[in-house]
C-alpha cells in the first residue's frame, strides 16, 4: 500500500500493491482515508483526478456536523452501524467488540460497500478517521479476493501512525476527563493494533469459512464476488 500526502485529507492511502497470490491489488482502484470535510484546492484536484466515487461510512450526525462537498464526485452514504460513535464510547465497548458488532449487525451494509467496489471505478472509502469502519470494510473486501492476510493486517495497523499525535493527545485528555470509567474508549478512539484485525478475520473464517463466504451469506452474489476480484486484482 502507498501512503499519500495530500493536504486536507488525513490517513490517505492507495491499497494497491498488496499481494494476491502471484498477482496484486491494482493501483489507483481502492483508496481509503479519514473524512473529506476539510479539503482545499490541492485535495480537490487530487480527488478529481484520481477518484470517481466516494463511499462515506459515517452516521447521520457525523455527516451533518462535517459535510463533504465534492463537486463532480459521486458520494454514496453507507452508515456502517446503527447508533453513533459516541454511543460506543459511552458503552465502553472494546475495539474487538466494536468490530464484531460491525461484522454481525452491519453485514448488509458491508455488502453494499463491496458491491460498489465490484463496479471497478476508482473509489475512496472513508469514515471519520479511516480507522475502524473503513478498516473493517476494506479488510473484508481484500480478504474476500484472497489478498495476503499479513498485508491486510499491516494496512489496518498503519492507521495508528497516520493519526496526528496532537489530535490523539487531545482526545485522550477529553476522554479521561469526561469518561474516566470507559477503560476502552481511548483505544477505540486512537489505536489500530494488528492483533485486533487478525482476530477479527480469524473469527470470520471460523464462523463462515472465509470472508468471501461471509459476504455471500450476507447477500452478495457469486457474480458480484467475481466482479470484485476482477475490479481489484490485476
Amino acid at each position: 500500500m502507498t501512503v499519500l500526502s495530500v493536504p486536507g485529507i488525513t490517513n490517505l492511502r492507495d491499497v494497491g500493491g498488496i499481494p494476491v497470490g502471484t498477482s496484486r491489488i491494482r493501483d489507483g482502484v481502492l483508496f481509503r482515508s479519514g473524512n473529506l470535510a476539510h479539503v482545499g484546492p490541492e485535495a480537490q484536484s487530487f480527488l478529481t483526478a484520481q477518484v470517481a466515487r466516494v463511499v462515506d461510512l459515517r452516521d447521520d450526525s457525523e455527516a451533518s456536523a462535517e459535510p463533504c462537498a465534492l463537486p463532480g464526485l459521486r458520494i454514496d452514504r453507507v452508515p456502517l452501524f446503527a447508533g453513533s460513535v459516541t454511543s460506543f464510547l459511552l458503552g465502553d465497548v472494546s475495539l474487538a467488540g466494536l468490530y464484531r458488532h460491525i461484522v454481525d449487525d452491519g453485514a448488509d451494509r458491508i455488502v453494499q460497500v463491496t458491491r460498489i467496489l465490484a463496479q471497478g471505478e476508482p473509489t475512496l472509502v472513508h469514515c471519520t478517521l479511516g480507522k475502524d469502519r473503513t478498516g473493517v470494510s476494506v479488510a473484508l473486501a481484500l480478504a474476500a479476493v484472497g489478498a495476503d492476510r499479513d498485508a491486510i493486517v499491516q494496512d489496518y495497523a498503519l492507521t495508528e501512525s497516520q493519526l496526528p499525535e496532537s489530535r490523539n493527545r487531545a482526545i485522550a485528555k477529553w476522554l479521561e476527563e469526561r469518561l474516566p470509567i470507559a477503560r476502552d474508549a481511548i483505544a477505540v478512539a486512537t489505536q489500530s493494533p494488528a492483533p485486533v484485525m487478525r482476530e477479527l478475520l480469524a473469527g470470520v473464517d471460523a464462523e463462515h469459512g472465509s470472508a468471501a463466504d461471509y459476504l455471500l451469506a450476507s447477500g452478495l452474489t457469486r457474480a458480484e464476488l467475481d466482479a470484485l476480484g476482477s475490479a481489484l486484482v490485476g
